[in-house]
């Protein structure tokens, strides 16, 4: 800067969950005055496989990605940001890199889950017995936590004890993983008996009720002639195809 020099850049090293992550910061001077901007930066994660995942992330007006949100998000999760459109109107949505596609400028596509997308994630982690959640002030922290797109410990009841386990937001698939105390993720086929019983119960009443009310459709008598016949021609009893909401979104 006192040089005068018309752009310069920092670089940051850090070592961040074992993993080896860099940035370089980029700062442009101003045309009319003498202030420089920090405008972006580059960041890189080298994966424990060896593999170095790079993206641009830039800054507006002194809003963005951090160095920790960046490094979640190269490392394959989401994070959730207050964003603004071009029309300068507020929203929230989850932030996720599209790993496996690159755009024009070498970075990896950025899919958007909105709101109306239809992952909660106190909903979410609300179906698990996780001691924080009776305390308000640790709920908030872990909330917190896992929007900034952190892999969160936490202590899950089952059986009378206490187990020690990670989650982990995941919003494409609108819940959260659960991992054990080795960081081993849990198959999907077990993850129910870490959740509460109250939430296991009612989804099973939940099942069995929507069984029983199938089973009474069914038993009903149709009266043959006119009425048959209007019933057959009435699409509504047909299933109907299921709607996707999602919405994944490129930034450029």
């Amino acid at each position: 800067m006192a040089e005068g020099k018309p752009e310069f850049q920092l670089k940051y090293n850090a070592e961040i969950n074992k993993k080896p992550f860099e940035a370089i910061l980029n700062f442009k001077k101003s045309d009319q005055t003498d202030m420089y901007f920090f405008n972006s930066y580059n960041a890189s994660l080298e994966k424990t496989n060896g593999e170095k995942m790079d993206q641009t992330f830039y800054i507006n007006k002194g809003k963005g990605i951090t160095s920790k949100e960046a490094f979640n998000l190269l490392d394959g999760r989401a994070v959730h940001k207050d964003l603004v459109t071009k029309e300068n109107q507020p929203y929230k949505a989850w932030l996720q890199l599209d790993l496996g596609n690159k755009d024009k400028h070498n970075n990896f596509e950025v899919k958007q889950y909105h709101e109306n997308y239809g992952f909660n994630l106190k909903e979410a982690v609300g179906k698990f017995a996780i001691a924080e959640l009776k305390d308000p002030e640790k709920e908030k922290a872990l909330m917190q936590s896992l929007q900034k797109g952190n892999v969160q410990s936490v202590t899950v009841e089952k059986d009378g004890s206490s187990h020690k386990m990670f989650i982990e937001a995941d919003p494409q698939f609108k819940k959260v993983n659960l991992y054990d105390s080795n960081m081993k993720m849990v198959a999907k086929e077990s993850v129910e008996k870490y959740q509460s019983v109250g939430k296991t119960e009612a989804g099973k009443a939940v099942k069995e009720e929507i069984g029983n009310d199938k089973k009474k459709e069914l038993s009903k008598e149709v009266k043959p002639g006119k009425e048959l016949l209007s019933k057959q021609k009435d699409n509504t009893l047909l299933p109907k195809k299921r709607e996707s909401h999602k919405k994944g979104l490129g930034v450029s």
